[in-house]
């Protein structure tokens, strides 16, 4: 075996720091059962994923499958699988989701007009972080909007896995029925929330450095028993 290969260099693992001893340890398991280097631990995966609002390319169709196939393992209820998923390629389409969302935070600004450009510059970054990215309108049967978002979490850590960035865009109640029209659904469903996944173009906001709210002290929100309000 040469010099540097996992197994070889066992010998060594004494002298490393616990570190060190650890990382190598996973690396000669994954070494022997064959796994790819760009495995991500899911813990790994749950601190590096950031919400995503440039991108420089869409993933590719075996990617999109893949992590798709990764968002139907979520658990549902009564494992009644509610979703349904659209690859949009139509830029047309694309377009006119994209403009849904511009209006629709539009019309979130105050009726004076007091920050009226604020929102028309956040109404354009929104419409604009559609670019280059692929687009993926998750729907789910009424009812089934849980198992629908617990579907959404798994597709967002698969898209970390797969060195992907991704970013979510919620709508309202009118808009969302826009979108599943303007997509051929019948009656009977909803849309969950439009998916955008692709290369990233930016690394996304710093959990701490997050302009719309600072993050919560860690179990700052955790009770036992019954709720307790901070002092």
């Amino acid at each position: 075996m040469h010099p540097g290969h996992p197994i070889a260099d066992a010998h060594r693992f004494q002298e490393m720091p616990k570190i060190v001893l650890l990382k190598n340890m996973r690396h000669c398991i994954r070494y022997m059962y064959g796994q790819k280097e760009n495995h991500v631990e899911l813990y790994e995966a749950i601190e590096r994923r950031r919400t995503i609002r440039i991108f420089k390319g869409p993933a590719t169709e075996e990617q999109l499958r893949k992590i798709i196939l990764a968002g139907t393992k979520a658990p549902s209820g009564r494992n009644t699988q509610p979703w349904e998923f659209v690859i949009i390629e139509d830029q047309s389409l694309i377009d006119d989701i994209a403009n849904i969302k511009y209006e629709l935070t539009l019309k979130l600004a105050p009726v004076d007009g007091t920050d009226r450009d604020k929102f028309i510059k956040m109404a354009t970054a929104q419409k604009d972080s559609f670019r280059n990215a692929s687009v993926l309108a998750v729907v789910h049967k009424e009812g089934g909007d849980a198992g629908a978002w617990l579907c959404i979490e798994n597709i967002s850590l698969a898209a970390v896995a797969e060195g992907l960035g991704s970013g979510i865009v919620f709508y309202a109640p009118e808009e969302k029925a826009m979108i599943t029209e303007l997509l051929d659904f019948p009656g009977g469903y909803d849309l969950t929330a439009v998916l955008k996944i692709g290369v990233a173009g930016e690394q996304g906001y710093q959990r701490e450095k997050n302009p719309y709210a600072p993050r919560r002290t860690e179990f700052s929100w955790l009770h036992k028993n019954r709720y307790k309000q901070a002092k």
